[in-house]
């Protein structure tokens, strides 16, 4: 009988991991080590291919560098769409994060070998491995994670918030071990340590998911017509194979050199075909998604803030570019005898989330009490130019490098201070976007609108590497004016979007499912 009973418990009824069901531990560390891998070398990736061949890199230029970066973390974020897609359609959300797992891993083993090789195919295949493993994982694991509350509510919510602390924690330690092994010991070590941290979590998640997670996500969605079940599977087929030939058919093809790719093109390629897409996207949706009077109102303040994200994340997402070769460059990282590794400096962000997360979330619910209403275009705003600030800060050591010729490094507070004005930005932003998305979206297009959402991080991440590569020791006049633009375009899109924050109001006040007090 107790035999029964266990079996026939639902994975959501036990508290055993802090009040939460165990199955969030399975997630939390499966998530973890996922983000440990992919924060830990997308910084690396352009110190690596920066570095001379003599010295065990690519030796390329700043701006190819940069570019690839920049297409590399777009194409995580598009992935996640297609990602989703198969595992509702053919997978089922367990096999494509098992599926997921093992691709990451395999690319990280990949680039590994490159950085001891010094050949170029295996790095660029295994980059995409990890794209298209990343777009099957990321966005399923959390689908489980909001499948283990049925109930929604309060201890949902406490859910997501203990698993995105298992996203800044892997962060955190990723960039710290890469960094101290790939930049210390060699980048071999780095790309290695990252691969091992996924395949540490694919390990984990393969061990505890069955134990854990009982039979939740284990099928795709049924139809209830076995017929047409099938007929759909068969349609989702011929769309994956000839998808998954062309990327291979390309990879060979560069490979051996019958083609080649110019990441800069590349990027400004894709940056204005998205822009494209969503350009014809939110034309359709207004001419033939038969919306109402209220749903219209809704995705038009959905449309200005694609735009405003778009604009922070192209910011924001200098991170691992600009940032990343200004902390290698021009940065005073010495401490006694020993050089703080670049990658450190990547991890200030995540600390900084772990930190202040939960005094933003206490923050927009006292002044929620306090009936004081913040729209979310508003608060876009503040993000915005939270960011600017970060930006404008840097524009002192960036004009002291020029006037010194970069003789005397700068000091890192610099850089801790910027990231700390980012990370407001981000706490103003992020959050808020994601549940604004949700609210503001007709139902039937809820997952369009968050395809939407990552769209505008994708477009971010391609404008981001394109400029990333404007901090150049032999272009000093570059940085500041990298700085300075980047600042000058956060704060003209904050004022813009505070004044149009008025008249959004006004236009939404009568709409059922306002966008005030409580997106965070």
């Amino acid at each position: 009988m107790s035999t029964d009973s266990a079996s026939n418990a639902r994975p959501s009824d036990d508290r055993a991991f802090f009040g939460h069901p165990k199955g969030l531990s399975t997630l939390f560390f499966t998530e973890m080590w996922e983000r440990f891998s992919y924060y830990g070398i997308r910084p690396l990736l352009i110190l690596f291919m920066t570095t001379a061949l003599l010295s065990g890199g690519f030796g390329f230029s700043r701006d190819e560098a940069s570019a690839i970066v920049g297409i590399y973390a777009a194409s995580v974020y598009l992935a996640a769409l297609p990602g989703g897609w198969l595992a509702d359609r053919l997978f089922g959300l367990r096999r494509a994060i098992q599926i997921g797992a093992v691709l990451i891993t395999l690319g990280h083993l990949s680039i590994g070998l490159t950085a001891a090789s010094g050949t170029k195919a295996p790095f660029f295949i295994g980059l995409v491995l990890i794209v298209l493993g990343t777009g099957l994982l990321k966005p399923n694991i959390s689908a489980i994670v909001g499948d283990l509350y049925p109930e929604g509510g309060e201890r949902r919510d406490a859910g997501f918030s203990i698993f995105y602390m298992g996203i800044n924690l892997g962060s955190f330690l990723g960039q710290i071990i890469t960094g101290l092994l790939g930049e210390k010991i060699g980048y071999e070590w780095g790309f290695g340590a990252a691969g091992v941290g996924m395949l540490a979590g694919l390990i984990w998640y393969t061990i505890s998911a069955k134990r854990t997670l009982g039979n939740l996500g284990l099928h795709p969605t049924r139809l209830a017509d076995p017929v047409a079940q099938r007929k759909r599977e068969t349609q989702t087929k011929m769309v994956l194979w000839p998808v998954v030939a062309i990327i291979v058919l390309v990879i060979i093809l560069a490979s051996t050199g019958v083609i080649t790719i110019d990441p800069e093109a590349v990027a400004k390629y894709m940056t204005i075909i998205l822009l494209g897409v969503a350009v014809v996207y939110f034309g359709w949706i207004f001419g033939f998604g038969k919306l109402n009077s209220d749903e219209m109102k809704r995705v038009a303040v959905i449309a200005v803030l694609f735009i405003a994200a778009a604009i922070f994340w192209a910011a924001f997402e200098q991170a691992p570019t600009s940032l990343n070769l200004f902390a290698k460059d021009f940065t005073d990282r010495q401490f006694g005898s020993f050089e703080v590794p670049t990658l450190w400096y990547q991890s200030i962000n995540s600390v900084f989330i772990i930190i202040f997360a939960p005094v933003f979330a206490a923050l927009w619910m006292y002044l929620g009490k306090k009936k004081i209403n913040i729209s979310s275009p508003f608060k876009f705003a503040i993000g915005l130019a939270l960011a600017g600030v970060g930006f404008l800060l840097m524009m002192y050591p960036a004009n002291f490098l020029v006037a010194t010729g970069g003789a005397i490094k700068v000091s890192g507070i610099w850089l801790a201070l910027s990231y700390l004005f980012q990370t407001f930005g981000e706490l103003s932003l992020s959050p808020v976007g994601l549940s604004s998305m949700t609210k503001l979206s007709p139902r039937r297009y809820v997952g369009q609108m968050m395809g939407i959402w990552f769209l505008a991080s994708s477009v971010g991440n391609l404008i981001a590497g394109l400029v990333g590569g404007n901090v150049d020791p032999n272009k000093l006049d570059q940085t500041p004016m990298l700085f300075q633009w980047t600042a000058i375009a956060l704060f003209g899109s904050a004022i813009v979007l505070a004044i149009l924050a008025i008249p959004i109001a006004r236009m939404m006040k009568n709409v059922e499912d306002e966008i005030l007090p409580d997106e965070a």
